[in-house]
């Protein structure tokens, strides 16, 4: 508390404002362990006190305003509707690992732009672009069936398969037709539906929450896995916990970058630690993102987190440098480190 008194008013406010989100939560949980509610109530609050410092830090660093679009942005405005159509679009696929044995459970595509000027761009570049027009729905639509088509050719080459994870964004979650599609991308890749997952970005702000529910609770019912992405990001992680038909929680990489390291770093342990707890309570599945060195997985491990991901153990990689993973590491290989290397922290996470 008297590190939050330096934040003043505003502090106070989120205090209150986290207590107040637990609420609901609490109501839902009536009837389950007494354990569960106080976690969940403890969850909400340290994610809020964990946002309002990074906020604060980057209002510090002159982070809080809004950058003008450059000359680079614009071009890629200009071209995305037509890129898609073109096909300069394209997956690099990342392992999940699970923390055990180090076995490959999965993978997630994670998109690149092949821009015939600037070579390869990253979503960061150009995913907020996408979601200003029609052109986010046009590109999720593509992401989905690239994916069951590139399980159904490691299918052909006779490599043994893994789900694959894509992610999906709100605009897409609120079209009814969404389950349709993803089932009408299923039969005609002959691609069974655990071999599909779609990833929910927690921060995404769903407009029609009662619509996105029903479609992914149909989803769930075909047999395809839902994960709730960037936990501990945005605003409505415990919200889209209760309310969206989710199978996994996938810890954010900002919570494990310096886990276990001790000093101020312990906050974030403790966050991981609350994560894993509660989803276990809930029987839900549960993902370490962005780990990238040794301690962070034996401290993971020592945290009871079941699966992870990150450049320690795979740096995403095109499709034809991962059926050699898959060869190797499904589904009960070991997998050692990546060829690559270390890389720089975040460098191509996204």
């Amino acid at each position: 508390m008297a590190r939050l008194a330096r934040f003043g008013h505003g502090a106070r406010a989120l205090l209150c404002g986290a207590l107040t989100a637990c609420l609901p939560l609490g109501i839902w949980l009536d009837g389950a362990r007494l354990r569960h509610v106080v976690l969940a109530a403890l969850m909400s609050l340290a994610l809020g006190c964990a946002m309002l410092w990074r906020r604060r830090r980057q209002v510090c660093d002159g982070r809080g305003g809004k950058p003008r679009a450059s000359a680079r942005s614009q071009q890629l405005r200009a071209r995305l509707d037509s890129a898609i159509g073109d096909g300069e679009f394209c997956f690099h696929y990342q392992g999940k690992f699970d923390t055990a044995q180090l076995r490959l459970v999965g993978l997630e595509a994670l998109l690149r732009w092949d821009h015939p000027r600037h070579g390869l761009v990253y979503p960061n570049e150009f995913i907020g672009l996408a979601e200003q027009t029609d052109a986010i729905v046009a590109l999720g639509n593509w992401g989905i069936d690239a994916a069951c088509r590139q399980l159904a050719q490691w299918r052909a080459a006779g490599l043994p398969l893994v789900p694959v994870a894509v992610n999906v964004s709100a605009r897409q979650l609120c079209q009814p037709h969404l389950p349709d599609f993803v089932q009408h991308c299923l039969q005609r890749h002959a691609i069974a539906p655990g071999l599909l997952e779609l990833e929910v970005t927690e921060s995404c702000c769903i407009d029609d929450m009662a619509q996105a529910t029903q479609g992914l609770r149909r989803l769930r019912a075909l047999g395809l896995v839902i994960s709730l992405d960037d936990y501990g990001t945005g605003h409505a992680g415990l919200s889209h916990v209760r309310m969206l038909p989710i199978h996994t929680i996938k810890i954010d990489r900002s919570f494990i970058r310096d886990v276990g390291s001790g000093g101020s770093a312990g906050s974030d342990t403790v966050i991981v630690a609350s994560t894993i707890a509660l989803a276990r309570g809930l029987g839900l599945q549960v993902l370490a993102e962005g780990v990238e060195n040794g301690e962070q997985l034996a401290q993971l491990r020592r945290l009871g987190c079941p699966q992870v991901q990150g450049f320690y153990l795979h740096r995403p990689a095109p499709a034809a440098e991962v059926a050699a993973l898959l060869s190797a590491g499904a589904p009960a290989g070991l997998v050692t480190v990546s060829r690559h290397g270390a890389m720089r922290p975040g460098a191509d996470a996204q």
